[in-house]
This record gives structure tokens, sequence and C-alpha cells, in this order.
């Protein structure tokens, strides 16, 4: 299973490359840009595409494809918690913390309190065994944002047996509509039970949703709304969620560790991912571009975040997007340790 063990300075040019790319203003004449459209034999087998017509969030009346898919075809789901102390990195999944990608083994519970310097941490009994919610039941009350002293120090796993009979439905545009104005996500999403919905009228982002300071459209680019929460959907029909509420989940001393594709369960919302790790279908370049690994909701891809030289894009706008003449507009993913796929829409989505 593919693990990660990355160099810390790796990880701080990751996180540096991210925050110093979005300088550059949305286009506001966008007629002589190539467009890409949507592709739909990219999406897997597992997944239904079928075309529909649909209205845009500018007004614009065209087609849209709907995506109905349940599990990723393409991967196995979990591991998340380890069972023991003494349990190798093969035992358990991810944990995203300051930017970093962190193997949840044994050890990673053992040291707890260590690694967030809290002696309230101590998540295992005498025996080194973890305490792991094990049923439905459990899984729904430890995501509880109000979670009780009963649910304190466990490491919460939902099992793929708990959405076998849940499939999630997209819409996407048949091919993109770039806008001269951005739309922020709006709120909500995430992890294990994470709920959402549209912010009120006139109400910003929580802090965990809106581009960090140097990495947002400039003032200049007024975002014109709240988009879906949603950022998009890779080609087993999983979704790019949103970030992670990792202050809730931490604030109640849980972990709810992503595995190694960075993907966990919440069984409402299914299975998710919540990083880009290079687990799941990529399709290569034959330029040395990187990857693509899925569309963004308003019809853009996602390529992976950094190309084959190892190096992100320079030029990247506010939400992680720029155009080149083979690919049109498309995003790049954040680094896996940031809790973060792309920063907002550059175009028209679904409402």
């Amino acid at each position: 299973m593919h693990k990660f063990k990355l160099v810390p300075m790796l990880l701080m040019i990751f996180v540096l490359s991210s925050s110093i790319g979005g300088k550059e203003e949305l286009k506001g004449d966008t007629t002589a840009e190539t467009v890409v459209a949507v592709n739909p034999d990219f999406f897997l087998e597992g997944t239904k595409v079928s075309t529909v017509p649909c209205t845009l969030s500018d007004g614009t009346k065209t087609t849209c494809y709907q995506i109905v898919a349940g599990t990723p075809a393409d991967h196995d789901m979990g591991p998340w918690c380890p069972d023991n102390i003494a349990d190798g990195a093969e035992a358990g999944g991810i944990w995203l913390e300051n930017g970093e990608v962190h193997d949840v083994d044994g050890e990673f519970i053992r040291n707890l309190a260590t690694f967030y310097n809290d002696d309230s941490w101590l998540m295992y009994d005498a025996n080194g065994d973890i305490y792991v919610t094990n049923t439905e039941e459990d899984c729904i009350n430890a995501a509880n944002p109000n979670v009780g002293e009963a649910y304190k120090n466990f490491c919460v796993e939902c099992i793929p047996d708990y959405i076998a009979d849940v499939t999630r439905t997209w819409l996407i545009p048949t091919k993109p509509v770039k806008l001269t104005k951005s739309a922020y996500f709006a709120r909500g999403g995430g992890g294990p039970g994470g709920a959402g919905g549209r912010p009120e009228p006139g109400q910003r982002p929580e802090r965990g949703d809106r581009p960090a300071p140097g990495n947002r459209p400039e003032r200049r680019q007024e975002a014109m709304g709240f988009g879906p929460q949603t950022r998009g959907i890779a080609f087993n029909g999983v979704e790019f969620s949103a970030s992670a509420p990792v202050d809730n989940i931490l604030g109640a001393y849980t972990i709810a560790p992503f595995d190694d594709a960075g993907g966990h369960i919440n069984v409402h919302q299914g299975y998710h991912y919540h990083a880009a790790t290079g687990v799941s279908t990529q399709i290569k370049q034959k330029d040395g571009h990187a990857a693509m690994i899925g569309y963004a909701m308003d019809g853009h891809g996602i390529y992976a975040q950094l190309n084959e030289d190892g190096n992100e894009p320079a030029d990247l706008d506010g939400c992680r997007g720029h155009y080149d003449d083979v690919r049109g507009y498309h995003y790049h993913v954040d680094a896996p340790g940031a809790n973060n796929f792309i920063n907002c829409l550059a175009g028209a989505y679904i409402t």
C-alpha cells in the first residue's frame, strides 16, 4: 500500500509554492481561448453518465453530464485506524496536519499527547489496543460535532459496509463556461458526519474554506457569490470534498484518518476525498504536464499539483488555475497535506 514518508523540506516547498501562486486576475475576454469539453469516456466503469438539460449559475442554458456513482472501482478503501500501538504503517491510513502528511500507525497514536502537546490524548488501553469505533452507531455518534465524553480519545473509522447502498449524483457542464469573476465555495461538508449548507446572503466562508492570504483572488476579482461545497469529481465518481473540519475533530479528542487515497467515509456523504495523493486514476499527459485526475464542478479539468519536473506551475491564479492551449483553463490541486484541492471556481456551475 502506498505510504507517505515526506521530507519536511519538500513539504515546505510544496506549501510555499501553494501560497504564492494566486496573483493573476481572471481574464475578462476569454473568446480567443481554447475551451476543452468534458470527456465522458474518462469516467470509469461503475459510474453512470448521461446527458441532461441544465442551467448554469450565470444563466446559461446548456447541457450537463449527470454522473451517478458509489464507491471507487480503481482502488480499495481503507484501512484507517490501526488496532494496536505496535502496528506498522500498513495497518492505518494518513493524517493531515500543518501541511504535512503523517502515517497513522501505532506509534502515531501512541504519541498523540506529544504530537499535540496535550496530555488529554490517550487513545489506547493498558494492552496497547486502540479505541476504535466498531459499529455504525459508534461511527455516527463519534462524528457528531457535539460528541460526548463517551467517544473522547477514539479513532473514528466508518467502514464501506455502512454505505453499501449510498450513491451520489453530480452535474457538471458538458463544456465549461469561463467567467470573469470567481465563486468561493459554500462552507460545510468534509469529515465523517460533516454537514453543510449555503451561507446566508453576505456571509463569508469560514476560515477553513477561504484561500490562505496571498493565494486568493485579488480584490479586483470580486467573487460572484458562493458556489457548491463540492470541489470536483474524480474519474471514479468520488467527490473531491471541502476541507475536513479538522479543528472540530481534534476538539473532541478524536482522530478520523484518511486512507492512503486521501479518503474516508461519512454515512450520509459516502466515501470522499480530502487530499489528492496519486492513488486514484490519473491520465498522463504527453508534454510533461501534471496528470489529469478529474473535473471541477464547473467542467474545467483538475490536474495533479506538480508537473513531471517536480514543480508546481508558477502562474496559478487565486483559484489554483491557469491556461494553456492544450488543456484550456484548468486547475492544479493543492499539496496533499494542505487539506484542500482548489480555492474557488472560475467557471459557471450548476445551481
